[in-house]
């Protein structure tokens, strides 16, 4: 049975006559899934909130406690997420940790603050905080500190993108000296042992399931493995890959990179790249290199040389999206950084000022209730 809350007030996005949250159990997003593939497409349409990039995280990582809803009338939708309950009293977008951002979608593009407390009245139990984890301001504004609903918004990480503008050798000669040199003389090098580089570009969805595989054995040979977070053909994490890029290869939106070293033994896979299309941006999802090459190489980044050149080549894209914590590797490919935050609502303002003012007695600011720590960008060598 689906719980439906009143009108959204003068604060909500739309605010509109008859607009209501109406909830769900979100094992049924099968069958609503066309209502978020229309909102979506209303949007910015970022390939991390499609409807098959929903379905898989749903598919591998639900927990059964999780609840679909949606804002709107019985023909129009204005916001859809999908939520998870924490401790007592408290929700959260629904965030695995292969998520980039939270699962929160929109069609107006004004802060979502003011629909916060319509959806906990909905929510089963007494829902009294909400935390929309790893907001992204390009597809969602950041509220005002001092917002009449009492949501407080707070920073996630620093994470960074490359505008696809011009040609790629104005881009390259704007990048530092250090980079270009160092990455030349890792070229040289190679050339002089024998071994050219070679970067293959998957697409078909029949091949997913060895490009997964791929992957998976790179990050088994790095430190992933010994904290037991690598990717594996047969574990949740390899199932989740797998079933993503077959879902967005159907229609010609993933691709898988493959870098790889030519030389006089054979082929030798050196570094790997799985990525997601959509929205007019390309999102690097995992990479992954063979970290027996040794301090000297940086595979991971001849190959994003590569890719890069090929990506400004073809124009098919407005920009590169990369979501992981920024790194020092990041700040020399590019200097186009933005904090992504998290945003606390609550049921009532007066709850939202008496959180602040506590977190402000214990020191920090309010936190999200179950909010995930911010992730370690994928290491791509030196």
């Amino acid at each position: 049975m689906a719980a439906r809350a009143g009108t959204a007030g003068a604060g909500s996005l739309r605010g509109g006559a008859g607009m209501s949250w109406t909830v769900v159990p979100a094992t049924d997003f099968a069958r609503h899934a066309s209502r978020w593939q229309r909102l979506h497409a209303a949007g910015p349409a970022s390939p991390l909130l499609d409807v098959d990039f929903v379905q898989a995280l749903l598919d591998v990582f639900g927990t059964g406690r999780d609840m679909l809803a949606w804002h709107g009338d019985a023909d129009d939708t204005d916001a859809m997420t999908i939520v998870t309950p924490g401790r007592l009293g408290a929700w959260n977008t629904f965030q695995p940790a292969q998520a980039p951002v939270g699962l929160w979608l929109q069609r107006d593009t004004r802060p979502a603050d003011g629909l916060l407390a319509g959806l906990l009245r909905a929510l089963p139990g007494p829902a009294l905080m909400l935390g929309l984890t790893q907001c992204d301001p390009m597809l969602m504004p950041r509220p005002a500190f001092d917002t009449p609903s009492g949501a407080r918004s707070f920073d996630y990480i620093r994470t960074a993108r490359i505008t696809l503008q011009g040609g790629f050798d104005d881009y390259w000669n704007a990048r530092g000296k250090n980079l270009r040199n160092n990455l030349k003389k890792q070229r040289n090098r190679l050339r002089q042992d024998g071994i050219a580089t070679r970067l293959e570009v998957v697409r078909e969805r029949e091949l997913m399931a060895g490009a997964v595989a791929d992957y998976g054995k790179l990050e088994t040979t790095g430190w992933k493995a010994a904290e037991g977070t690598a990717v594996a053909a047969d574990n949740d994490q390899g199932r989740f890959y797998r079933a993503l890029l077959e879902a967005f290869a159907r229609r010609g939106a993933a691709s898988v990179y493959r870098y790889w070293f030519d030389g006089p033994s054979g082929p030798h896979l050196a570094a790997m790249d799985l990525c997601v299309e959509g929205g007019d941006c390309i999102v690097i999802l995992k990479t992954a290199y063979d970290e027996a090459l040794g301090p000297q190489l940086s595979p991971a980044l001849l190959m994003r040389e590569e890719a890069t050149r090929g990506l400004f080549d073809e124009a098919r894209f407005e920009r590169i999206e990369f979501y992981g914590r920024v790194m020092e590797w990041h700040t020399r490919w590019t200097d186009e950084i933005r904090t992504m935050y998290h945003l606390n609502g609550y049921r009532w303002p007066l709850l939202g000022r008496l959180h602040a003012l506590a977190a402000r007695d214990r020191g920090g600011e309010a936190d999200v209730s179950a909010a995930p720590p911010a992730p370690a960008a994928a290491a791509t060598g030196s």
